[in-house]
């Protein structure tokens, strides 16, 4: 595998998952780097991916071959609901192994992959799968996203321990900016996380997301010299230029 491979997820469905990965990968590009996205598992959709195509528009609408050949939505449901009930009314399996393929050869035809999950680590892929078992098997580093709302803190550490318990690296939080947070528990949280990757071996590196409106124009945030492949990756940094 030529590409490295993060695992792009979330500590619930509607944090924040497609827009995080939409912007880190619009940065990536942006200095310079070779890299694509792939959604792990495509629900509530009928033979195309909305979260492929947002990432594409974030990233200024240029569709890759890739795209086209079905390697970045190798598994599409249109039940909006977990993977493994929406392949159940289709009376299909989620094809794991297709995944891990259509993985693969993004990894072996571009720098970076940034495979974002369906909804959080534990989402049911198969009755004896769950995503963060699929993710810890092929060895991808965690990104998980994550907010300030009331709440986050339990649910990421939570995320952050399911991650752990399995043998994962992760690379950091991406903290994204929620409507309505109260400031002083926005703040609290975000360094309570930090505190917590830290104290558990992992970087401890929160991003922080500013306010952008979903259309446009999206924040600028700079990566330039942080997905170092000399260095195996082995640390992932963002600073936001707010």
């Amino acid at each position: 595998m030529n590409g490295k491979v993060f695992f792009v997820s979330g500590i619930d469905t509607g944090i924040g998952k497609t827009m995080a990965t939409g912007l880190m990968a619009r940065s990536l590009a942006a200095a310079g780097r070779d890299v694509i996205t792939v959604k792990l598992v495509q629900t509530g959709n009928n033979g195309f991916s909305e979260d492929i195509d947002a990432h594409r528009v974030i990233c200024g609408g240029a569709r890759f071959p890739e795209d086209d050949e079905g390697l970045t939505a190798p598994q599409i449901f249109k039940f909006p609901s977990s993977p493994l009930l929406a392949a159940a009314l289709e009376g299909r399996a989620v094809d794991v192994e297709a995944i891990s393929r259509a993985v693969r050869e993004c990894a072996a035809r571009h720098e970076i992959v940034l495979v974002e999950s369906a909804g959080g680590l534990e989402v049911p892929l198969t009755d004896e799968l769950l995503s963060v078992d699929l993710a810890a098997r092929e060895g991808w580093p965690l990104v998980l996203v994550s907010c300030g709302r009331l709440g986050s803190i339990n649910h990421t550490l939570l995320s952050l321990e399911a991650a752990k318990a399995r043998g994962m690296s992760v690379a950091g939080v991406v903290w994204n900016w929620c409507e309505g947070a109260d400031s002083r528990i926005d703040d609290d949280s975000c360094e309570t996380i930090r505190r917590y990757l830290s104290r558990w071996g992992f970087p401890p590196v929160v991003v922080r997301i500013p306010r952008f409106d979903v259309g446009g124009p999206y924040p600028e945030i700079s990566l330039s010299g942080l997905f170092d492949v000399a260095r195996g990756f082995e640390a992932l940094d963002f600073h936001a230029r707010l």
